[in-house]
């Protein structure tokens, strides 16, 4: 089956490129698109598509208050946005995780590397636009978080720690295997005993974790 996918952005034209490189992808469909965040989150809502890819400045409701209600801390049955921008700006990403996105990437970042974020989306990972994902993520270990990070329900293991610093730089999962020369199940067990011992929703969470939590300082 197709990844089903809702497009916001108020500019048609943007709107209009992004909808024809995805439909042009084997195995995506855009199924509605939106030019405001109201409208966005409607469609979202009636259509529940398996990815959302949201601008962040739209008028009515921004890009941010759209993630933060379709996938905010509080929501039940979060869905996988995407946020996509032209401005590489670091309070943008803090403010687009924070509010549950899964995904943040560059409007310039080509159609491999949003094919591949919508992809890892509907598949429950996350990607952040290599170029920025170390320098971005950092806005949390500089940032004094709004309550103190969490423990984790049990010690994390040795590995796991090893997960955790490799996710936190933005490494994909087949990048993980190799580095640490594992096998690809086995990285996918261990982000999964670490999203269970974090309370964390995505790898997203999780590497925000490990950035409030001082584990991991920036090394790209």
């Amino acid at each position: 089956m197709s990844i089903r996918v809702v497009v916001a952005d108020d500019q048609e034209i943007v709107r209009t490129g992004l909808i024809m490189i995805l439909n042009a992808q084997p195995g995506i469909e855009v199924v509605g698109e939106a030019a405001d965040g109201r409208q966005a989150v409607e469609l979202a809502r009636r259509l529940r598509p398996e990815v959302c890819l949201f601008d962040i400045r739209m008028p009515g409701l921004d890009g941010i208050e759209a993630t933060r209600t379709l996938a905010g801390p509080g929501v039940a049955d979060p869905m996988a946005v995407i946020v996509i921008t032209t401005f590489d700006l670091d309070d943008y990403v803090y403010a687009a995780l924070r509010a549950g996105a899964r995904g943040f990437l560059l409007k310039d970042a080509g159609a491999a590397l949003l094919t591949q974020a919508v992809h890892a989306a509907a598949n429950g990972d996350a990607l952040i636009a290599p170029n920025v994902t170390t320098r971005l993520l950092k806005a949390f270990a500089d940032g004094t978080p709004a309550t103190p990070p969490r423990q984790p329900l049990d010690a994390l293991t040795d590995r796991e720690e090893q997960v955790l610093a490799a996710v936190a730089r933005g490494r994909t999962n087949t990048e993980i295997a190799d580095e640490l020369y594992i096998s690809l199940s086995t990285v996918k067990t261990h982000i999964a005993s670490l999203m269970n011992k974090l309370g964390a929703r995505n790898r997203v969470e999780i590497a925000m974790w490990a950035y409030e939590t001082h584990r991991v300082r920036g090394a790209a």
